[in-house]
């Protein structure tokens, strides 16, 4: 039987290697087999990797300033320390995390599909570049970062933005494996990226007023148009509204109506009054079946249906860009609140927002901005309200030109 011994600061620890061999055919000096027969340097080849793998091990433990000790050499030698998950199966076991927690409430359907997307992605490139079913995490770098990026932008066709989406999942689950000593480093360390700013409009007044005035033939499209409407007159998402209930529903003490809750993707609690076109809607399902069924205001449909059928809603109400269920909320923040001159602090509130940069996003069109300045301008020009002298004349221009200016510099910003 052949032993490892291996000594650290003068304590010794020794572990069998599974190896026989005869004793007249060994070299005490070498500490290798003699003679030249091909099982010799079959066992030497065995005994110089078994070497080099726990020098190399050694010197992760010294570059990740972890104590060094013949116990954990040894533990190396008989596989008890090392990992046994590749980048999948880890991507795996997160994922069933994922799902257990969301018969608890904590995540979202929606997320954890998100998630095992992302690993079917993952998986996808490593048989598209290695032809591999797994890849050890040894395997990750940045190399291995940067040729993802760019199978996501080329082979699977992704935009910018939803190809750094992918990339945030999969970069969860390197952290992990990082946190979990897997890995002695994150390979995302020198993967600079940056998110493509894309100008996401709210509906406009004429526009909403359009989708709440049109006549449907169907059903379908009623219901789903007035989820829509609600979304925009209270800024729930889609899973939020159509998981309203009746008790989130409180009076104030004025005697208004709110809807106080929590949002289920961040679990921040929204305050929201509810505005005349919310509380019409709401009376017109408070006898409907499937609302008393499931206990709910609204009715139920899945967002994928919602989305296809917005599309339908669109095209019938002539507005030409994409209309869905976050749309709605884009509304209430831009078109409804803001524009009407609600804080945006405010906004942010009844959003669930953790920060106003957040909200930010949301905010007012340009050619809102510059409409209602330019409403606001005109009313100083009205003759009935001022004497309409050169000198008042030239100080309202002065006024403007210095508003327009902050304006347009705050945009830029």
């Amino acid at each position: 039987m052949i032993y490892i011994r291996i000594s650290v600061d003068g304590v010794a620890k020794e572990s069998s290697t599974k190896r026989y061999w005869e004793a007249s055919r060994w070299g005490q000096k070498d500490e290798r087999a003699i003679d030249v027969k091909e099982d010799t340097k079959s066992l030497n080849f065995f005994l110089d990797s078994l070497t080099t793998n726990v020098n190399s091990f050694r010197t992760e433990l010294l570059n990740r300033e972890k104590s060094i000790n013949a116990v954990d050499l040894i533990d190396y030698v008989n596989g008890k320390n090392r990992s046994k998950n590749k980048v999948l199966e880890e991507f795996q076991e997160h994922n069933e995390e994922v799902a257990a927690l969301v018969k608890k409430g904590d995540y979202s359907e929606g997320t954890l599909e998100r998630y095992r997307t992302a690993r079917s992605h993952v998986k996808e490139f490593i048989w598209f570049k290695y032809r591999v079913q797994d890849l050890s995490f040894a395997a990750l770098n940045y190399d291995f970062i940067k040729n993802y990026n760019h199978y996501l932008r080329t082979v699977r066709d992704c935009s910018n933005n939803t190809s750094l989406k992918y990339i945030s999942n999969f970069k969860k689950i390197v952290l992990r494996a990082v946190a979990k000593d897997i890995l002695p480093k994150d390979p995302f360390k020198l993967f600079i990226s940056k998110k493509t700013k894309i100008k996401k409009k709210p509906l406009t007044k004429v526009e909403l007023k359009r989708i709440e005035e049109k006549e449907f033939k169907t059903d379908r499209l009623r219901v789903v148009r007035d989820i829509f409407v609600f979304q925009c007159y209270t800024g729930l998402s889609y899973i939020d509204a159509v998981q309203l209930k009746w008790e989130d529903i409180k009076e104030a003490n004025e005697g208004s109506m709110w809807i106080m809750s929590s949002r289920q993707k961040s679990n921040s609690s929204t305050d929201i009054p509810l505005l005349p076109k919310a509380l019409e809607i709401m009376a017109k399902y408070d006898s409907d079946p499937e609302c008393i069924r499931r206990g709910t205001i609204l009715p139920m449909r899945s967002n994928q249906k919602m989305n296809e059928y917005l599309k339908e809603i669109a095209e019938l109400c002539e507005i030409y860009e994409n209309l869905n269920t976050h749309k709605a909320r884009r509304t209430f923040a831009s078109t409804i609140t803001l524009n009407n001159g609600v804080s945006i602090h405010v906004v942010k509130e009844m959003l669930g927002h953790y920060s106003v940069k957040q909200t930010e996003e949301y905010a007012i069109t340009e050619q809102e901005s510059i409409g209602r300045d330019m409403k606001q301008f005109k009313e100083r020009l009205d003759p009935n309200k001022q004497e309409d002298s050169q000198d008042d004349l030239k100080s309202i221009l002065l006024q403007f030109k210095r508003e327009f200016d902050e304006f347009k510099s705050s945009r830029m910003n």
